[in-house]
């Protein structure tokens, strides 16, 4: 065994002469224990957040988006659709109609966003889940229906199980309209509602689904689209399948998968997360001043093992291995027995939910407060502990053990 651990190890566990020196070094363990237990959870909860929203954005998000890089819609003649379809790895795609519009519901009015879709969303299913009344219908028996969002519902107080009230939807005529008149100004289009769904408060305060033909008859278009929505097969390489795509596309349009369709959400989320982060790592590294006073205190108990091992031939070299050896200890243990602790309450969590949501039934979409342990986040937390314990530890062991080396050179 390497004598400069064997020696760091017994006095880790030792008796010292002053029971401070223990009582200094436990805190110190306690320290760094708390510390990275403290970053392991509040870390895995922030990516319980970031899976919710995730999911709950992935109901609704295509795994890729193809849009016009300039202008607001582009025609589908000219597009490679068939091409498209025939990529491996695609399981559907839809032509879509986003516009904003009026909504009106007896005499209560809002403001949203139509979308229009071909039917292949109701084969999909992938709304199903989704939603808490009727059904996610847009044509049946030649009609065509709406499904509308749980905030545009509420904000017009709808009700689908009514056959006879319509959902009205108002848009601006193409050209110049008039500006004097309601009617001449706007085109308007009464549907009735098949189902509401809620999948995030602000897609369910604006967004209304509609077949895409009745979108174009609303808004004037033959086979203009705003956007083309692409489904894969779970076995798929996004990445790989996104760029056939752009080369499939060519200039002029835009491919985006998931993470690009709602980065700016995921950007915010991610840097509140390492913002935590950087925080409590600073909580950390004031806890790591109780491993300077405890190596501190260590190095003055032991100035006569100090002046043995010099007139046993030890250099500074050993000596300085000696005590770092023992502050990395203090680390290393206190570091993974606070990780053990919150692996261990975040699998707890995330598999039984042990920690509840406060709030009436029914209030938040999840019942309890969601956790996600990452082994990435470990390891940067077992860096993070073992970097901050290394840079104290040598500091405190070169200043120290200098001072007390012209000590002892100077008793002798």
């Amino acid at each position: 065994m390497n004598t400069a651990f064997f020696i760091a190890k017994r006095y880790l566990v030792a008796r010292k002469s002053h029971n401070l020196i223990n009582i200094i070094s436990g805190i110190s363990i306690t320290g760094i224990g708390v510390g990275a237990f403290a970053l392991i959870v509040v870390l895995s909860v922030f990516n319980g957040f970031e899976k919710i929203v995730s999911g709950l954005y992935n109901h609704v998000s295509p795994d890729l988006l193809i849009e016009a890089e300039t202008g607001k819609t582009f025609n589908t003649s000219a597009f490679p659709l068939e091409q498209l379809q025939a990529l491996d790895g695609i399981t559907a795609l839809s032509e879509v109609v986003e516009e904003d519009a009026l909504f009106r519901y007896h005499e209560q009015q809002h403001l949203g966003r139509i979308k229009g879709v071909n039917l292949v969303y109701q084969q999909l299913g992938q709304f199903d889940s989704l939603i808490t009344q009727g059904s996610f219908m847009l044509h049946n028996d030649g009609f065509d229906f709406a499904v509308i969002g749980s905030g545009v519902s509420y904000f017009l107080g709808t009700n689908i199980s009514d056959p006879s009230a319509m959902l009205m939807v108002y848009l601006p005529k193409r050209g110049r309209a008039s500006t004097f008149s309601f009617e001449q100004s706007f085109n308007n289009k009464a549907i009735q509602m098949a189902g509401v769904f809620t999948a995030q408060h602000e897609y369910d305060g604006r967004y209304v689904f509609v077949p895409i033909s009745w979108a174009r008859s609303l808004l004037e278009y033959t086979d203009e689209v705003t956007s083309i929505e692409i489904f894969a097969e779970k076995r798929a390489n996004i990445p790989q399948l996104q760029r056939a795509v752009e080369q499939l596309a060519g200039d002029g349009f835009v491919v985006k998968n998931r993470f690009q369709q709602q980065e700016t959400l995921y950007r915010i989320m991610r840097s509140e997360k390492w913002a935590i982060f950087l925080i409590l790592t600073f909580i950390l590294i004031m806890a790591t001043f109780n491993i300077i006073g405890s190596l501190t205190m260590l190095i003055v108990d032991k100035r006569k093992d100090i002046g043995v091992l010099r007139s046993l031939g030890a250099g500074p070299g050993m000596l300085h291995k000696l005590f770092l050896l023992e502050g990395m200890l203090i680390t290393v243990i206190g570091g993974l027995a606070g990780l053990f602790a919150g692996a261990v309450l975040v699998l707890l969590q995330q598999h039984y939910g042990l920690l509840k949501l406060g709030g009436a039934d029914g209030a938040f979409i999840i019942e309890a407060y969601p956790a996600h342990l990452k082994l990435t986040d470990v390891l940067a937390v077992f860096a993070t502990v073992g970097v901050i314990g290394f840079l104290s530890s040598a500091y405190t062991v070169r200043q120290t053990v200098k001072k007390f080396q012209k000590m002892v050179i100077k008793e002798n």
